[in-house]
């Protein structure tokens, strides 16, 4: 954030933090959430730079649009299994996989 933004609204009474201390997350439920984001994103970025619809990316996994979305979108009600099962049958290894996750 903007120093100058962020002193303004420190000055206006506003709390600044990160997003795992506004949910008052553990640092196991923050490193869960990370994780869980970067496969989504990897979902996403894969499926775009093989130029698939979520359509065709749904079809591939027997599934539907709207779960590619939600899986996209890190909702809550995908595990982080189902989003490395839906990398694997994009075709990533799984060394690619382990690179996407924080050290």
């Amino acid at each position: 954030m903007n120093p100058k933004k962020k002193h303004h609204r420190i000055s206006t009474g506003y709390n600044i933090g990160t997003p795992s201390e506004f949910l008052r997350l553990t640092p196991e439920e923050a490193a869960y959430v990370e994780v869980k984001v970067r496969l989504a994103v990897s979902v996403h970025r894969r499926r775009v730079a093989m130029k698939l619809t979520p359509t065709e990316l749904a079809r591939r996994l027997e599934s539907r649009q709207s779960r590619v979305a939600k899986m996209e979108a890190a909702d809550e009600s995908f595990s982080i299994d189902l989003l490395v099962r839906s990398l694997l049958a994009l075709g990533a290894s799984a060394t690619s996989i382990r690179r996407m996750l924080p050290k």
